[in-house]
């Protein structure tokens, strides 16, 4: 019985640590060869410790590894790869950092991965019209430190040092959203290869326009796609000029519900805050141990503010206004660069503070969004719900968007709580469904979230979103068995 429970389990709930090698040597030596000839030998590898590398990414997920993985050098070596697989039905798997949480570059049937961290140029920079071009291996750090000189950055921050052209295929956000807003607000075109190898600029070769009403919008398609439709070789993105001056701060309250609406009342009152993000206690007493911070442990709030030092000023004055009315324990500033770093890193490595309470665990993030005026209502249900549970976990989020992130600490190899943290995360997701909310804000549907994505968008938005799949990929081999 224990041994069919936990088979079972694996099917629902698979996790990272056991590697599937079912597909081992599906490729005949003759394709391979013909990988090698199209980027060389030094750029394909079929060995077990590399194909189980590229087999899973930072989820729960088990690992699936390709049957190999190439890197090309370049756009036209990915075109021809794509056109080789294509024509020999080969699954084609993208590969950029493997930081998703979703499963999404898991080769669910082998295939070939295609790595792509090696074409990592940045191609044009265009400061007077605020874009640059990069190429799929350039991350969100080597960008804005390549930006450093020049009064612009690139403001989204899922936390992780993602690629840029990865962050494109999820949909990814972050701390800055509630600003500078998501990926899908500051992609402006996409050089992307097709399953078959064909080149599409989804706003025209070159182009980097503010904003246009000519045609379907091609580049919103492949923003949040996960590798499904085409691979992303290239993405001109929206550069923000770098603010004057910046003010950090922490807040903490007396009850989720007081923080909660601090977050509502600070956005109605129309204050620019640049990130408000939301912390429960289980989470600042996590942080607080491995961050080495001295916060009070209770439901808190980390605040950033861009602008002039006038403006900031004023900002600042608005927000303690409105905390203090709800009740807030005390505001405490990080103004120099030093402190502010030393708080975001804390609030970046939440994870690892998370997973550290309950060493040996994994880790299961949920991802819901709601809308603001629902966020206070599901948040406090949610952790009466996770004390209801049992579970080990943390709350944390970025409330200004209405997204946030139970973080459920669970043993693999205990079936009964796999599929209690099943359980959990599935009755979330219908929570924020019922509330008019979103399944996945940031994360994607990869592997597991797929029945919610029927529940939420209904039956005709699936089927126009397999037409749209089968009309690009009509052999289903760009990263099968994801979203769909």
């Amino acid at each position: 019985m224990a041994s069919l429970l936990r088979a079972s389990i694996w099917r629902l709930f698979p996790r990272k640590g056991y590697c599937s090698w079912g597909t081992q040597g599906k490729l005949s030596q003759g394709f391979v060869e013909a990988l090698k000839a199209l980027v060389g030998s030094p750029h394909v590898s079929t060995a077990a410790a590399v194909r189980e590398q590229h087999g899973h990414d930072e989820s729960m997920h088990r690992c699936q590894p390709p049957d190999a993985v190439v890197w090309p050098q370049n756009v036209e070596q990915v075109s021809q790869l794509a056109a080789l697989c294509y024509g020999h039905g080969v699954p084609i798997i993208p590969f950029g950092t493997g930081t998703g949480v979703e499963g999404g570059v898991c080769a669910v049937q082998g295939g070939v991965c295609i790595n792509l961290t090696h074409m990592d140029r940045i191609l044009e920079l265009n400061p007077d019209d605020f874009s640059v071009v990069v190429e799929p291996g350039v991350t969100r750090k080597a960008l804005n430190a390549h930006l450093r000189d020049s009064g612009l950055w690139f403001p989204v921050d899922p936390g992780a040092d993602a690629s840029l052209c990865g962050m494109v295929a999820t949909g990814a956000s972050g701390t800055n959203a509630v600003h500078y807003g998501t990926m899908r607000d500051n992609v402006l075109n996409l050089e992307v290869v097709l399953p078959d190898g064909r080149l599409l600029h989804t706003a025209g070769p070159g182009r980097y326009f503010r904003k246009s009403a000519a045609g379907y919008n091609l580049t919103g398609l492949f923003v949040g796609s996960e590798g499904t439709l085409g691979l992303i070789t290239a993405a001109t993105l929206r550069l923000h000029p770098a603010p004057e001056a910046m003010v950090a701060a922490t807040c903490a309250f007396p009850s989720i519900q007081a923080a909660v609406d601090s977050t509502v009342h600070i956005l109605q009152a129309a204050v620019p805050v640049a990130r408000i993000e939301f912390l429960d206690d289980v989470m600042m007493d996590a942080c607080n141990r491995y961050s080495k911070l001295n916060c009070r442990v209770a439901p808190t709030l980390f605040l950033e503010f861009h602008g002039s030092e006038q403006a900031l000023a004023e900002q600042v004055q608005r927000t303690e206004e409105i905390t203090q009315h709800n009740g807030a324990y005390h505001f405490s500033w990080a103004k120099n660069a030093e402190e502010r770093s030393r708080l975001w890193a804390a609030r970046h490595n939440a994870w690892y503070a998370a997973l550290s309470l309950r060493p040996g665990s994994k880790g299961y993030s949920t991802d819901v969004c709601v809308p603001i005026s629902r966020l206070p209502e599901i948040l406090v249900q949610t952790k009466e719900d996770l004390k209801a549970s049992g579970l080990t976990g943390t709350i944390t989020g970025h409330v200004g968007d209405g997204n946030f992130h139970c973080i459920l600490l669970v043993d693999p190899e205990d079936p009964e709580e796999l599929l209690r943290v099943k359980a959990f995360a599935e009755q979330l997701g219908r929570r924020a469904l019922a509330l008019h909310g979103t399944c996945t804000g940031e994360h994607g549907i990869g592997l597991g979230k797929r029945q919610l994505l029927q529940e939420e968008v209904g039956a005709v938005g699936m089927e126009t979103m397999r037409q749209l799949k089968a009309m690009l990929d009509p052999r289903g081999l760009m990263n099968p068995g994801k979203v769909l």
